[in-house]
């Protein structure tokens, strides 16, 4: 039994990887190209320099040696050359060659900050352990908030400002852009764009805490019709509830303890401590994509949180029935 659960879990790890790739090596915009052709160029360099070593260290272990006598009296200041070009030429060569190769990649990431008449399109703060994302371009009634999940057209550059509102963390979704820290009190601007539709993974690269590894973000490249469809969508407040149940389970969010931390516009739920939940049933994924949206894993996450992701802020909530906890999560379902 154990060994089937060992195997069930590496073949879940091993198919989670294969649907969303984070390898550098294909990349998806035009930042992670340029930070691809370096990679190729240090790994194909990297190879070389090895194969070379590699042979003359098997050189010299099985070359014919004599006796002594044919080799005295030995000259110990011959080597000397050799230390000069091996120990101090031929690595200054290949570090001056891996430098300039990396100054192109090196001009896409940003060295200073955001330019105050530049605004950008979109504001991503980290939270432990979750990413807010406000798209803060355009007019007030157009600018929107959501969480761990960033829509943006494809073929189109977007500018983004990144902070943090308590430790630092990294935005680092490897086959669009290279990784930039979200530092509090401060902000840095990335550019990113993707070329191909499609859901490209990132995640915290900077240790943040014991959910670090569980700080999950998706950027999803939408054609440019479905991108303007997505956000008409999210700039309009939630939907009302349609059934019963759905009604149920909209007093229940609104009379307990959801309501204290969490924003549902269209309604009187207007707190910011937690993700802003107007559209969450169109998301991807939930507790900063640890897990697939379904109704199974909403409700476990709304009932058992601390179980599934210790020390996150959510709380379990153990006020709800069996039937309570199934009229909420109806509810936010419905949410799209």
């Amino acid at each position: 039994m154990r060994a089937a659960s060992v195997t069930a879990a590496l073949s879940f790890a091993l198919l989670t990887g294969c649907g969303h790739p984070q390898s550098m090596f294909a990349p998806g915009g035009p930042a992670a190209d340029n930070l691809a052709n370096l990679g190729w160029f240090v790994f194909i360099l990297f190879i070389v320099v090895a194969a070379i070593m590699w042979v003359l260290l098997g050189w010299a272990a099985f070359r014919r040696r004599g006796t002594l006598e044919e080799h005295a009296p030995v000259d110990v200041g011959g080597g000397q050359p050799w230390i000069l070009i091996g120990g101090f030429a031929i690595p200054f060569v290949i570090l001056a060659a891996v430098f300039v190769v990396g100054l192109d990649a090196m001009a896409e990431f940003p060295l200073e900050g955001p330019h105050e008449t530049v605004p950008a399109d979109i504001r991503v703060t980290g939270h432990r352990w979750w990413w807010q994302v406000n798209y803060i371009k355009g007019q007030l009634d157009q600018q929107v908030t959501t969480a761990n999940e960033i829509h943006i057209p494809v073929g189109r550059p977007v500018d983004i400002d990144l902070t943090s509102d308590d430790v630092i963390h990294s935005f680092f979704v490897p086959r669009i852009h290279g990784k930039v820290d979200l530092v509090p009190g401060q902000t840095n601007r990335i550019r990113i764009q993707a070329n191909q539709p499609g859901v490209y993974r990132g995640q915290c690269a900077e240790y943040c805490g014991a959910q670090h590894a569980h700080m999950i973000l998706l950027v999803v490249a939408d054609l440019p019709a479905q991108y303007d469809a997505w956000m008409a969508r999210q700039i309009a407040p939630a939907e009302a509830p349609a059934t019963e149940q759905q009604r149920r389970g909209e007093q229940l969010f609104l009379s307990k303890a959801c309501v204290l931390c969490h924003t549902i516009r269209g309604t009187p739920a207007a707190a910011t401590v937690g993700p802003d939940l107007t559209h969450i049933a169109g998301r991807l994924g939930i507790a900063s994509n640890m897990l697939p949206n379904t109704a199974g894993n909403l409700e476990a996450w709304v009932t058992h949180a601390q179980s599934l992701k210790p020390q996150a802020v959510m709380p379990d909530v153990n006020e709800f029935t069996g039937q309570q906890a199934r009229d909420l999560v109806a509810y936010l379902q419905q949410l799209r």
